[in-house]
């Protein structure tokens, strides 16, 4: 297989590679002539204006002749013509590597590259102990495209292939060049081995899914090494001849289908070559103009990356015109080795409606394995750009599925990385992070509800306003356990739309006397969120309206001596709970309960239904249109020192319509305050008699008031 390619990780080499290709290089190209010449040395090109027509015909142009290139001999078959049958089941297998092995065609542009890169890599590592091998050119790959000829060109200045290689490599489906190189360098050198993509012998034959017919020139770098050519049409034989004008290295020539002429267009291998191969170690040249000026910057050190640098890669990997808030630039050697670069957005889109895609891709040894991997972070983590590279993937045949369940080992890795990360952040600077979780919070709160492997760790990173807190200020739950009252045990919260709601609740009222801090949460989401966290480091997470809470001793309410006499006494009181209860009827209340924590509010609901759960409920059943659900029954908590509720006793015999409607209102406004009222219209007629009855009493006593004057 023509696996000799894999992009370099050493920088070093890399960099002076990229110096030496300055130096114009007579490269062996075929579609060179004397027309093509349009920026020779004598063109000319002097004014602003031909330098412009020079740059669109370079970028939009299909056609490599239309390239300015330095004229360098054809090459030229000289040898005697061999015909050879390939060693393994030939037609089936290139078949298969043809049609099924891969997902897309554009595959093909990536193997190619990656092979070039291996060859240039070996050769790269053989010059350090033999200077024989020196060959004097720069280490780089080149492609050229010309779609009316419908060709597609590769040429690397790499190690090359003798002829024996050749047939060995080329010949045999399945057979690795890159394989057989790591092995042997196992002892001699790790660097090296790391630096090799290919691994299967397959990647050549991609060109299949593309080509009609596959010409290969190539020739070693070893001194005295002849060059040859090698052509099939991948039916099941290929020929061999010796050639000349063959440089060192090797050169593929495709003849393209019909169908696949468009990879013979420089727009389109230039966006494969920038989605795959962008961040090979040596510089990719098509038709002549570099192609992958953008350096991966999480094979550098952290120290070495400024924050402007970043600004940029970010915005190139993510597609983007905005500026990352937080970068996390990670390197680790176990339990698996992973260079990492992520980012946090300034915004996302899924405020506008539109979902967010994973942003983080999955490369190995800096070729693209999975563009936006889903499985590499979970989905509520898909906000966050970047890159994840790993050299211990390993890959099937068409480098593409993962396996060894390696995909779930980097997720683990890097979910608990970035969730440190955040965790940092929010430490570094609360303000900041507050402003970053008003935008995204919404993320952090999908996976308490969906990740119940991190939902605690997740814990950690929510952030809600407080009883205790100024309007917009928030804190974590790590903070409200911290400063919670000495003997409480219990974390509190309260389901609210508004503050102000909050801080007007009869649910309320015992917190602020007490001091007891209380969490407000706006959104509906909030609801399931504490429901599946249930618990904060051993803290119970309670609601402010729950039985619970109505039974804490921090929150109950010493009772004074009534001085006056008007207060009920505690029959009188109980007395008072029984003809509520009778009179709401057991399908509006299961139980009536009389407590005096409370002070400015005549009554309160306990184990009412979730606001948020039953309009879920009124949507399922009623399907596209909301149907009235039969409210469940509630437990009603009356206050009998207020003066509502102390009225209400002495009229239930005086005057029991309106001791009815009384009742009746009170539970309906204390269903309002819990927020389970679904229509609060629907108490309005009932609303407007007492309001009557009301001004016609004020009424009548002030005529008896004035009478008696």
């Amino acid at each position: 297989m023509l696996r000799q390619i894999t992009q370099s990780s050493v920088s070093r080499l890399a960099a002076a590679s990229r110096l030496r290709t300055k130096q114009h290089w007579k490269h062996a190209h075929i579609f060179s002539t004397k027309t093509a010449t349009i920026v020779g040395r004598n063109a000319g090109v002097a004014s602003g204006i031909a330098g412009q027509q020079l740059l669109q015909k370079l970028c939009y142009s299909t056609s490599a002749s239309e390239v300015s290139t330095e004229e360098s001999p054809e090459e030229i078959v000289t040898g005697k013509t061999e015909v050879h049958e390939f060693k393994t089941e030939t037609k089936r297998l290139l078949d298969i590597v043809a049609n099924s092995l891969y997902s897309e065609k554009e595959i093909f542009v990536r193997e190619l590259i990656s092979n070039a890169a291996d060859a240039l890599e070996k050769l790269r590592h053989l010059q350090a102990s033999d200077s024989s091998l020196i060959t004097g050119k720069p280490l780089e790959i080149r492609l050229w495209v010309d779609r009316d000829k419908k060709q597609f060109i590769i040429q690397d200045s790499g190690i090359g292939m003798t002829l024996e290689e050749l047939n060995d490599n080329l010949g045999t489906i399945a057979r690795s060049g890159s394989k057989s190189f790591m092995e042997k360098m196992e002892k001699d050198s790790a660097e090296a081995k790391e630096n090799i993509i290919g691994q299967f012998g397959v990647g050549f034959y991609s060109t299949f899914m593309v080509g009609d017919k596959i010409k290969v020139f190539t020739r070693s770098a070893k001194p005295g090494s002849k060059g040859y050519c090698w052509t099939t049409d991948g039916q099941g034989s290929y020929t061999v001849a010796e050639a000349e004008n063959v440089a060192v290295g090797t050169k593929i020539v495709i003849e393209l289908r019909e169908d696949c002429k468009a990879y013979g267009s420089y727009l389109t291998v230039d966006s494969i070559i920038k989605k795959y191969s962008n961040f090979v170690g040596f510089p990719i040249y098509l038709n002549d103009s570099e192609v992958n000026t953008v350096e991966p910057l999480w094979t550098k050190s952290k120290n070495s990356v400024s924050a402007d640098d970043h600004k940029k890669f970010y915005r190139f990997i993510a597609n983007a015109w905005d500026d990352p808030q937080y970068t996390l630039h990670f390197k680790t050697d176990a339990p698996l080795s992973i260079a990492s670069v992520l980012y946090v957005p300034e915004k996302h889109m899924e405020a506008l409606g539109e979902r967010t895609e994973p942003g983080v891709s999955l490369y190995s040894r800096k070729v693209l394995i999975q563009p936006k991997s889903k499985g590499l972070l979970p989905d509520w983590l898909r906000f966050v750009k970047g890159v994840v590279d790993s050299e211990d993937i390993p890959l099937n045949v068409s480098r593409e599925l993962l396996q060894d369940n390696i995909l779930s080992k980097l997720r683990i890795v890097m979910t608990s990385r970035v969730l440190r990360w955040l965790e940092n952040e929010a430490k570094k600077d609360p303000a900041k992070y507050n402003e970053f979780f008003l935008d995204f919070g919404q993320f952090i709160k999908e996976g308490v509800c969906t990740d119940a492997m991190y939902k605690k760790d997740i814990a950690k990173l929510l952030r809600f306003e407080s009883s205790a807190t100024k309007e917009g200020e928030m804190i974590g739950l790590q903070d409200y356990a911290d400063r919670k009252k000495e003997g409480q045990s219990r974390i509190y919260y309260l389901l609210t739309p508004k503050r102000k709601y909050a801080e007007e609740s009869p649910y309320t009222e015992m917190f602020k006397k007490n001091g007891v801090e209380l969490l407000y949460l706006y959104e509906t989401v909030d609801e399931f969120v504490v429901n599946h966290l249930k618990e904060f480091q051993g803290i119970e997470l309670v609601s402010a309206d729950s039985p619970e809470a109505a039974t804490d001793p921090l929150l109950q309410q010493e009772r004074l001596d009534d001085t006056n006499g008007i207060a009920l006494s505690e029959a009188e009181a109980k007395e008072l709970a029984k003809w509520v209860e009778e009179t709401l009827g057991g399908d509006l209340v299961k139980q009536v309960d009389v407590s005096r924590r409370l002070e400015k509010f005549p009554a309160i609901v306990l184990e009412h239904e979730s606001p948020a759960m039953r309009k879920m409920m009124q949507m399922m059943e009623g399907s596209a249109k909301m149907v009235e659900l039969p409210p469940m029954p509630t437990r009603l908590e009356i206050n009998p020192d207020h003066a509502v509720m102390r009225g209400l006793f002495k009229i239930r015999s005086q005057n029991p319509p309106l001791a009815k409607m009384v009742a009746e209102q009170i539970y309906d406004n204390a269903l309002c305050a819990a927020g389970v009222l679904d229509d609060p219209r629907s108490m309005i007629s009932r609303l407007n008699k007492l309001l009557e009855i009301s001004v016609n009493s004020a009424v009548l006593q002030d005529k008896k008031v004035s009478a008696s004057s």
